[in-house]
């Protein structure tokens, strides 16, 4: 696991390896154990270990034996023994034990047709010296991130944003699409970033550029959905139960200890119970705990651990402890972050890396497994929709009616609004975007500024996405809960999901596996018919008959929240004080995307019971540490001031 940066300046300008260092000093938290640097003409790359496999052979870059290939790379192959054999085999010799030159020989040997064969999470990048050629590649579900900016005839690129920006004489100008996402859902949509003038290499996707001509991006893996016939109940269960041992086993590769992270769902539990089966001493699992709160799960954690003979860690985390600390979690983002699950995932993997240097993870089963309730909610939306239609004058008076100092109209309103809105929407793609925004199109009416507003918000925000980002031939031909589920892992995962547990982990020099990302079970998953992920309103159901017999009688029975936080509690106290402040005391309050007044007005409704705005004033109080961490020059990502 490493961070990696590099420039191909072209045109003959050289590359100095000073400024390859200052880029890899930016990401140091993501690999403390070592550092190397190359740079010849107008190349150069460079990168930061933290070491896993082989640790005392795999220094970076590595060259083929012929010297023509080298490579830097960020990630982990889980199936590199298999093709190392096979490498060598074909002729290979081999002067590592590291699945890093396991990536480079396959490269040689098939070109880009490596890149599928490859079982793991990866941004790499390779650079063919003879015919100066750079290919980067990032894996299919985009579990590690890759960066790149195309400026002034060159291409920088990074694990992290920070890295591009430490080049000189580059430009960075914010993006106001990007505003209008995060306030939107808590997060920039990739490939988007916050900067106009850098994005995210999409996941599943690799990138060409020679000394001439313009960069070639294209797709080796894409998500499909076919139905696979033939199967019983029975077997459908016992082969989820297989695989999920096995890609589980698989991810334990390591030449240092291996933790879990464990919440008590069926996730988490799933992935440490299948640890437990292959492991060879008391697997070490952490679990985040929220005392006094409606969503802690600390003894549900804890009875899961008992069972399978774990070490089992738990951390408290109070409200006082994450007005703290959020300065310092927004800091690891290089863009302005609202992720629910980002405080208490940087929490307990700061914990985690006091004890070992890998977890593996939950994250993952219910985008492939079909796990959240949003997902249900749509089904039902798509099927109430005419039925909501025939009630649109009802609705509508609700929504018109003022229910002045009611707290309980002001929330029946609100459901109006909603239901009117859903009511109207095409697609399960739509639904998607409107269940995974964190504020209203009326919401963000009254808070943008009008000029904002005008060029950012349309009349029709989700089906404008769904243009965006499915508007391919067929792919409203889908099931309308493959459209949901693709929606999650195409959009969502990525911008959202998975760029909080690298984010967090990293942080802390904690490298974070996700077994259920594996791009072939991802495969196999979406071959499964409804029934077996879905039955009736539970999720994930194959999964929970196959995870049963590894655990106790009803282990699986209670309502599971995973890592997020109790935003209904922590609002009622003196966090919504430091939230406020957060943003009248920031730059960001006077940038001129949101009206004051409007601010002004969510916080007093929200403390009055009229409306529950917690998801949106946290973004505004993320967006402004932010903005104070990135134009007031605060510190590095961990010694962030507070904002």
């Amino acid at each position: 696991m490493c961070g990696i940066a590099g420039w191909y300046r072209r045109g003959g300008r050289p590359v100095a390896e000073a400024a390859l260092a200052r880029a890899c000093a930016t990401i140091v938290h993501r690999g403390p154990d070592d550092q190397g640097l190359f740079a010849e003409d107008d190349f150069g790359f460079g990168m930061r270990r933290l070491s896993i496999i082989d640790l005392a052979g795999g220094h970076q870059p590595i060259f083929s034996p012929d010297r023509r290939f080298a490579i830097v790379y960020n990630g982990e192959i889980y199936n590199h023994p298999e093709l190392r054999a096979e490498l060598a085999d074909w002729g290979w010799s081999f002067a590592t034990h590291s699945d890093t030159e396991t990536v480079l020989a396959a490269f040689a040997r098939w070109g880009d047709d490596a890149w599928p064969r490859l079982e793991g999470m990866y941004g790499a990048a390779i650079w063919d010296r003879r015919d100066r050629r750079l290919t980067l590649a990032r894996d299919p579900l985009g579990i590690k991130p890759l960066y790149y900016s195309l400026q002034r005839g060159g291409l920088a690129f990074g694990s992290e944003i920070r890295a591009i920006r430490a080049l000189d004489g580059l430009d960075f100008t914010m993006d106001e699409r990007a505003v209008h996402d995060f306030f939107m859902f808590g997060h920039v949509q990739k490939p988007r970033t916050i900067w106009n003038e850098v994005r995210t290499l999409a996941p599943g996707h690799l990138l060409h550029l020679g000394p001439e001509r313009d960069p070639e991006v294209r797709r080796f893996w894409t998500p499909r959905f076919a139905v696979q016939e033939g199967l019983s109940e029975a077997e459908w269960i016992a082969e989820t139960g297989r695989r999920v041992d096995d890609t589980v086993r698989r991810h334990m590769l390591a030449d240092v200890t291996v933790g879990a992270f464990l919440s008590g769902g069926v996730d988490s539990s799933a992935v440490v119970a299948a640890m437990a089966r292959h492991a060879s001493a008391p697997v070490k699992a952490f679990t985040v705990g929220f005392p006094g709160t409606s969503i802690d799960e600390t003894e549900a954690a804890a009875r899961i651990a008992r069972h399978l003979g774990c070490e089992h860690i738990v951390l408290p985390l109070e409200p006082q402890d994450a007005g703290v600390m959020l300065p310092q979690v927004q800091a690891v983002f290089d863009e302005p972050c609202a992720a629910t699950a980002a405080v208490p995932v940087w929490h307990v993997s700061r914990l985690a890396a006091q004890h070992v240097k890998v977890v593996l993870c939950g994250e993952g089963a219910d985008e492939i497994f079909a796990g959240y309730k949003r997902q249900r909610t749509a089904l039902a939306a798509a099927r109430m929709a005419p039925y909501l239609r025939l009630l649109d004058p009802l609705l509508a008076a609700i929504d018109r009616a003022p229910g002045l100092g009611s707290k309980r109209f002001n929330y029946l309103r609100q459901n109006a609004r909603r239901f009117r809105q859903s009511a109207l929407l095409e697609s399960n793609y739509q639904r998607f975007f409107q269940g995974t925004q964190i504020s209203t199109p009326w919401v963000r009416e009254d808070l943008y500024e009008p000029g904002f507003h005008a060029r950012q918000e349309s009349d029709h925000p989700f089906a404008d996405l769904e243009r965006e980002y499915f508007g391919w031939p067929g792919a409203r031909d889908l099931d309308p809960l493959d459209q949901f589920m693709l929606a999650d892992l195409t959009v969502h995962m990525p911008s959202s999901l998975l760029n909080r547990t690298d984010r967090g982990s990293m942080a802390h020099s904690l490298e974070a596996r996700v077994p259920f990302l594996s791009h072939k079970l991802v495969d196999w998953s979406l071959t499964m018919p409804r029934a077996m992920k879905l039955r009736g309103k539970v999720g994930k159901y194959a999964l929970r008959k196959a995870v049963e017999p590894w655990l106790f009688p009803g282990a699986l029975d209670d309502r599971k929240l995973g890592f997020q936080l109790p935003f209904a509690e922590w609002f009622s106290g003196g966090f919504a004080t430091f939230a406020r402040e957060a943003w009248s005391g920031s730059a960001a309050s006077r940038s001129g995307y949101l009206r004051q007044d409007a601010v002004e007005k969510l916080f007093a409704e929200h403390a009055a019971g009229l409306a529950n705005h917690g998801r949106i004033l946290y973004a505004i109080a993320m967006f402004a540490c932010w903005w104070e961490q990135t134009f007031a020059g605060t510190g590095p990502a961990r010694e962030a001031a507070p904002c």
